[in-house]
């Protein structure tokens, strides 16, 4: 099977829509259409029904998502083996959302240098369809997400219970009330902020990525919620105080890895020492 063809139908999975596929890969959407008709008389089965509102998956379009997902992974795993460095039996290629890199994807880093220093790392850090895109295509074995889809063939593991905690900046006067900074943590968090009837300032400045909201409160002053990894440093020097009182909320982190990946050995080694550096 054609590389070509496997990742253009993956990307019409993805993206529902043959369009939308022709602009992500960056070709004609006459170029999808004749890799996916060429797919089809290939395997004999139809794999997609197209429609106005885009193009779904018919029963063997399903059956074959799994076969072209391994196909890509087992492609992308071969290309990155034959670069393996001198000097080192293996590699994995792991990737974080962007407000786990301090201290998790860090702490991961050093621990991996410490004690498993034969094998090479490749380190992402980006959005989460990003990563998700590069774990679905094989550049990435692990992605550590907040809210991972749920994805055919792909194993999600709970790696971290992380909190949310209100912190704020020491207010210079008794009667100074730090200004709230509103971080987007997602829909989860929001319905969970509003069911606790949580009374805030109306959101004067609202984030969508929690290190930007926290160097804004350190540097301009203000409250807000933050992961308590994240906080911890500045509430030992004295920078943040937690709000006395103000509700906590979860806020898990998950492994997501090809359920095909678990017989590398470096998988494994990987995982544990997420485990390790977040207990």
């Amino acid at each position: 099977m054609d590389i070509d063809r496997a990742r253009t139908f993956l990307e019409i999975v993805h993206t529902g829509s043959f369009l939308k596929a022709s602009e992500r890969l960056h070709v004609t959407q006459t170029t999808v259409s004749a890799r996916i008709r060429t797919l089809e008389d290939e395997l004999g089965r139809k794999l997609f029904i197209r429609n106005r509102n885009g193009a779904v998956l018919t029963s063997a379009g399903r059956e074959f998502e799994r076969f072209a997902q391994s196909f890509l992974q087992v492609w992308e795993r071969a290309r990155q083996q034959l670069k393996i460095p001198a000097g080192k039996t293996g590699i994995i290629a792991l990737g974080g959302e962007l407000s786990l890199w301090n201290p998790v994807l860090l702490d991961w880093l050093l621990w991996m240098k410490q004690n498993r220093p034969e094998i090479a790392i490749r380190a992402n850090v980006g959005l989460p369809d990003q990563l998700i895109e590069q774990l679905r295509t094989g550049v990435l074995d692990i992605a550590v997400l907040y809210a991972p889809p749920m994805l055919t063939g792909f194993t999600v593991e709970l790696i971290e219970e992380e909190e949310l905690v209100l912190v704020r900046t020491v207010p210079k006067a008794a009667s100074e009330e730090p200004h709230y900074v509103h971080v987007d943590w997602g829909p989860q968090f929001a319905a969970s902020q509003a069911s606790a009837t949580l009374s805030t300032d109306p959101h004067g400045l609202l984030v969508g990525l929690g290190p930007l909201g926290l160097s804004y409160i350190l540097r301009a002053g203000g409250s807000g919620y933050f992961r308590k990894g994240a906080v911890k440093p500045h509430l030992e020097t004295g920078e943040l105080e937690l709000v006395a009182g103000a509700p906590r909320f979860t806020y898990p982190a998950y492994a997501i890895y090809a359920e095909a990946g678990t017989a590398r050995a470096e998988l494994p080694i990987a995982l544990d020492g997420l485990k390790q550096v977040v207990r």
